[in-house]
């Protein structure tokens, strides 16, 4: 859990005082992924003050898997229930009362969080899918933080600059004291000459492919963010249509070698960490003959419209259709109802009744 956590720690673009604080909380990780520390102590201790450290626990928090650096069960549940956008008023009331949950108080639970049985059992199924140790999936072999291979950043001269990261590049070197020795006890062995030269050759070889990969990333990279400019200074919303022959036409390369190098190699920009595949982004025509858009475009536009809606004005995905060709954005209403399902979205239905019940728990509370 450590290591992972440590690296992910390193990538995270923190002031030299909230890196000091983050190692300190780090090292006090266990291994089910809650921290045990007292705060007021290690404040304390850093010479810092404990709403700094609070701080920067926020910040911690939001690391992967969800629900790392809580401090207890219901802080696990509730930040999980918030990466899920779950964390309702009525939610927020079961949390509180994890132990009526435990003995099976429902009576007593509907009151407190003001919903029926069919929608407490609903709660309750949703709570059982949340893990209450998040650090035992590293235990268990889950795959560690992702180290990205190229880093995306704002250049002083203005655009950006594209670099590989040298961590992430296999290095091979020829020892060339060890040759000259062998090469003198070879000098007399035309077999053991033939031999020597061939692993030379073999090795200068190896060190020159590599050489001319790292090229390869950083040429396939740079092109990547000359073409999605608009995603790296506005937003997923602004993510264009981009296929594979699109950069390979560009920089000159077959379309199979810019597959291979978008393949399972991850870009950190200061939207967040992407694999260089994210970019490639199949089109949707737009109305009245425009540019396309991108359907992770697209997406981000559908999830923004939900946002936005009220308890008085839940969209349909009719609805969506309309908001969306008023956007000059041209879609089938079942591709939106695919998009929105993807996106673990329900249906405005069920947005509904959650708006509903939302409202009439904050009314009881008042």
């Amino acid at each position: 859990l450590h290591d992972p956590v440590a690296r992910h720690v390193a990538l995270t673009p923190f002031t030299p005082q909230e890196r000091l604080i983050a190692g300190q909380l780090a090292a006090h990780l266990e291994d089910t992924g809650y921290l045990q520390v007292n705060l007021f102590d290690l404040a304390r201790r850093l010479n810092v003050r404990q709403a700094d450290v609070e701080r920067v626990i926020g910040i911690l928090q939001q690391f992967d898997p969800p629900g790392i650096f809580a401090r207890t069960l219901s802080e696990c549940l509730e930040i999980q229930l918030r990466q899920q956008d779950r964390f309702d008023p009525a939610m927020a009331a079961l949390v509180a009362n994890l132990e009526m949950l435990a003995r099976g108080d429902f009576q007593g639970l509907k009151q407190r969080c003001g919903v029926d049985e069919e929608d407490l059992l609903d709660m309750r199924n949703e709570i059982r899918a949340l893990d209450p140790k998040p650090g035992d999936r590293f235990q268990s072999g889950t795959p560690e933080t992702i180290v990205p291979d190229v880093w995306v950043m704002p250049s002083s001269e203005g655009g950006w600059r594209v670099e590989l990261d040298p961590a992430t590049l296999p290095k091979v070197l020829i020892n060339h004291t060890y040759v000259a020795e062998i090469s003198q006890l070879t000098k007399q062995n035309p077999e053991g000459k033939a031999f020597l030269d061939h692993c030379q050759e073999t090795g200068n070889w190896l060190i020159s492919s590599l050489k001319q990969r790292a090229k390869t990333i950083l040429k396939v990279a740079n092109e990547i963010v000359r073409q999605q400019d608009a995603f790296f200074t506005h937003g997923a919303a602004h993510l264009r249509p981009l296929c594979l022959k699109n950069v390979a036409d560009e920089i000159g390369m077959h379309q199979s070698t810019v597959s291979r190098v978008a393949s399972n190699r991850y870009m950190l920009t200061p939207r967040g960490v992407f694999e260089l595949k994210y970019f490639f982004a199949a089109p949707i025509a737009s109305c009245e003959g425009g540019d396309a858009h991108s359907a992770k475009a697209v997406r981000h536009r559908i999830k923004a419209i939900i946002a936005e809606e009220s308890l008085d004005k839940v969209h349909s995905d009719e609805d969506i259709v309309a908001q969306l060709k008023e956007t000059g954005i041209d879609v089938a209403r079942r591709t939106v109802t695919k998009y929105r399902e993807a996106m673990n979205i329900p249906s405005s239905i069920r947005r509904r009744r959650d708006k509903r019940l939302s409202a009439a728990a904050i009314k009881r509370s008042d």
